[in-house]
């Protein structure tokens, strides 16, 4: 179990709950701008001394403080141990949120089947055909597609999110993944800022924010097509 780090309190990471987070190391994919390299470039990253006892013990003593625990990455749908822990988790009381890539759908389902997660938040990095030109070489759209499905008949709650960068992300792009994910309960909107990402290269001299202005006419276009869209 490839641990990357604990952060011991969130007010913004499991929407109306106070959490801990619980971030693993190694990723699937390999967005450019990816706010979280260290983590994503695997086990190099992860604290000696940070193991699932440590974690387990500091869960059981904030009990009756904590609202609820998010396990994100990374991407923790790689770690065989994933459902043993979030199994402990639960133990404790905790609801539980899982941060993803989609990339992993029989993962995703047998949480789901199994009642260890309560809430999946599931990022939409681009058009899921556009992905081998800008995530990942070679990447097939079926396993996201899977995903997008087991979400949206799974009965938890659950959002997408878009993190709103160009030229990744485009108003086209946002109407087309608004539409593939037509009715779901929510869609978030990430805004993007340039610095400590996992590929700076792949932005130089490249316009790639977007103004507020801007971020509203994507918002725009996608909430039409779902329950509820929000700018983060």
């Amino acid at each position: 179990m490839y641990l990357g780090g604990l952060q011991k309190s969130s007010l913004i990471d499991y929407p109306g709950k106070l959490s801990s987070v619980i971030f693993f190391a190694g990723c699937s994919f390999d967005c450019p701008y990816c706010h979280n390299p260290e983590l994503a470039k695997g086990c190099a990253a992860c604290p000696a001394d940070l193991t699932a006892a440590h974690i387990c013990d500091f869960l059981k003593k904030r009990q009756g403080f904590l609202d609820g625990v998010v396990v994100s990455g990374g991407e923790p749908t790689l770690q065989p141990d994933l459902p043993d822990l979030c199994k402990k988790i639960k133990g404790f009381g905790y609801p539980v949120k899982l941060d993803t890539n989609g990339s992993r759908p029989k993962v995703l389902e047998q949480l789901i089947d199994a009642r260890l997660v309560d809430y999946i938040a599931m990022d939409l990095k681009t058009d899921p055909e556009l992905y081998s030109s800008y995530i990942k070489a070679d990447c097939n759209p079926d396993p996201l597609l899977a995903s997008i499905r087991i979400l949206m008949e799974s009965g938890i709650d659950y959002e997408f999110r878009t993190t709103c960068v160009k030229p990744i992300v485009t108003l086209e792009t946002i109407e087309n993944i608004s539409q593939l994910i037509q009715g779901a309960r929510r869609y978030a909107l990430h805004r993007f800022r340039n610095n400590a990402v996992l590929h700076p290269e792949f932005f130089e001299g490249v316009e790639n924010e977007y103004s507020e202005k801007e971020l509203t006419e994507l918002k725009a276009a996608a909430e039409s097509w779902v329950n509820e869209c929000i700018l983060r």
